[in-house]
């Protein structure tokens, strides 16, 4: 099996994107499985531009995009991708979102095809906090989790997909006022999601 991991780049003026960082650290294969990574840009459309072309070239039989959910405590797989995009802070193009509908012919929303229960079970196992988390935002993330989505439906239909959100490094919280996560447990967290994956 072919498994294809995104993480986004740094944005809003961070130096760093612990998405990235963690998908960087993760291991080559897990459990003979190739692991693919990919760094996509912090835009509307065209991370999901980024990651089609990847798809296309590498064909994976799943794709697990990774991105900065600042504020949670936990890593949280998304069960749901919606229709809708907004936000009030600029993407790295410098432009904000056009509000309103990210597909004018997709679906109000796509459920993820991950087990993100038995992921949630699994991150706790190795002793890292986790839960579901029935809301993507409207952000980049949302976007690109739809989008992928809306792929799958129009174009890779064998294709599995999901949505983790994990928490800011400790060196983006200021005054440790925000809860943050060690990278090593984010890897440790990702790897343990992308097994439970590979075996549903």
């Amino acid at each position: 099996m072919k498994i294809l991991v995104t993480g986004f780049d740094p944005f809003g003026g961070e130096k760093v994107n612990p998405a990235i960082e963690a998908v960087k650290k993760l291991p080559d294969a897990i459990d003979g499985n190739e692991i693919i990574k990919l760094e996509v840009p912090t835009i509307f459309y065209q991370s999901a531009q980024v990651v089609k072309a990847k798809i296309e070239q590498e064909k994976p039989d799943m794709v697990i995009n990774v991105g900065q959910a600042g504020g949670r405590s936990a890593i949280t797989p998304e069960r749901i991708a919606i229709n809708f995009q907004a936000g009030s802070t600029p993407d790295n193009s410098g432009k904000g979102p056009k509000e309103g509908k990210i597909e004018t012919d997709g679906a109000d929303g796509y459920f993820t095809q991950l087990p993100i229960k038995q992921m949630v079970t699994a991150i706790r196992q190795v002793g890292i906090p986790a839960m579901v988390s029935n809301s993507a935002g409207t952000y980049v993330c949302n976007h690109l989790f739809y989008e992928v989505q809306y792929m799958r439906v129009h174009e890779f239909p064998d294709l599995k997909a999901g949505f983790i959100h994990i928490p800011f490094l400790p060196n983006q919280v200021k005054n440790g006022r925000r809860p943050s996560m060690s990278l090593n447990d984010m890897v440790t967290g990702l790897t343990a999601v992308i097994k439970e994956a590979i075996h549903d």
